[in-house]
Order: C-alpha cells, then structure tokens, then sequence
C-alpha cells in the first residue's frame, strides 16, 4: 500500500466523508483505533456504513436507521469483508470516529488519531482478508503517519464502547505487526 501526499491510501476506494475537519493543532496521530460496524446490524455488504458516513442515510430504509441517521460521524477507513478498503477521510484529517474517549490520561481521541471500521460486529469472527488488509494498512500508517499504538474503541471508551469486542484477535494482528496489542 502506498500513501498520497493528501493523505488517501492510493489503493483504497475513495468516498469522502463531509464529517472531518482539520486536527487542532495540527497533531500527529501516533495511535490507531479498531472500530466494528455492520449497518444494518448483523448485516453485511450494503450501502449502510457509506450513507452513514456521507450523511445520506435514510431513515426509512431500515427500522433501525430512524435512531441514527442523524448522526455525524466517519472514520478514515473501512475494511468490508471481503478484505476491499474504503477511505472516507485521508490521514491528514481528523475524522469523527472515537466520541468521547481517553488514551494514557490524553482525553479527545480524535485529536491525535486514526480510526478503522471492520465491516463487523462484536459477535462473530472476522475473516482473514480483513485481517491481511488491516495489517497492510497498520504498517503503511505505522511507517508513513507516525502511528506508534494500537488499540480498539473499547479500549479507550470503556463502559460506553465494546467494539472491536471478543472476537477481534488481537494475538493475530500482534504476530503480524510483530508487536504486543492492543496498546493502552
């Protein structure tokens, strides 16, 4: 994987998100958070994630799109599982993905860094195209954006989150990075 010099991953499908803006200050982003999503629940391969990322969502699709197409969130990138990596924010922008949220006594995760959907849910494996692109992907950002931690939503929003949850293997992705994860 390579890196523009705007910060989208040239072999991602770009679909720019209006829910960003610029990091404040300008920050580097030494961590990465693994996030899971799946819209509908439990449901994969739609258009959910990407309407609710584009602020396109309509509330009359699905029942459950009522409580949440309003919400203005994104994250830099989304991995389907089929392994295919979809880039909604480039790396040079904070994204909306962490909420409410602190890391080593640093609160405002977003500030300081990148998030990562795993087209998933808390209750099912993911498969190994997603781990083999989320490896891909820690090491260009590791290598190119200075990202120096890893570690999942439930890690820095404890009670509030539990995603990427109990079937994220984070023995696998530690083996492949060559390094103890997840990094609180």
């Amino acid at each position: 994987m390579t890196l523009d010099d705007s910060g989208w991953v040239n072999e991602a499908e770009w679909l720019p998100s209006p829910n960003c803006d610029e990091y404040a200050p300008p920050a580097a982003t030494p961590l990465l958070v693994v996030h899971n999503i799946s819209l509908p629940p439990y449901q994969y391969g739609g258009d959910g994630v990407q309407q609710l990322f584009s602020n396109t969502l309509d509330p009359d699709e699905h029942p459950y799109y009522a409580g949440i197409a309003g919400l203005r969130v994104s994250s830099h990138f989304f991995i389907r599982r089929d392994g295919r990596l979809l880039q909604f924010v480039p790396t040079t922008r904070r994204a909306w993905h962490a909420g409410v949220s602190q890391w080593r006594g640093r609160e405002r995760c977003n500030d300081f860094a990148l998030g990562v959907e795993l087209e998933g849910c808390d209750f099912e494996p993911f498969t190994h195209a997603q781990y083999r692109t989320l490896t891909a992907l820690a090491q260009l950002l590791q290598h190119d954006c200075g990202v120096q931690a890893i570690t999942g939503h439930e890690h820095i929003a404890p009670g509030r989150k539990t995603d990427p949850g109990p079937y994220f293997d984070w023995a696998r992705l530690s083996a492949a990075l060559g390094r103890t994860l997840p990094e609180n």
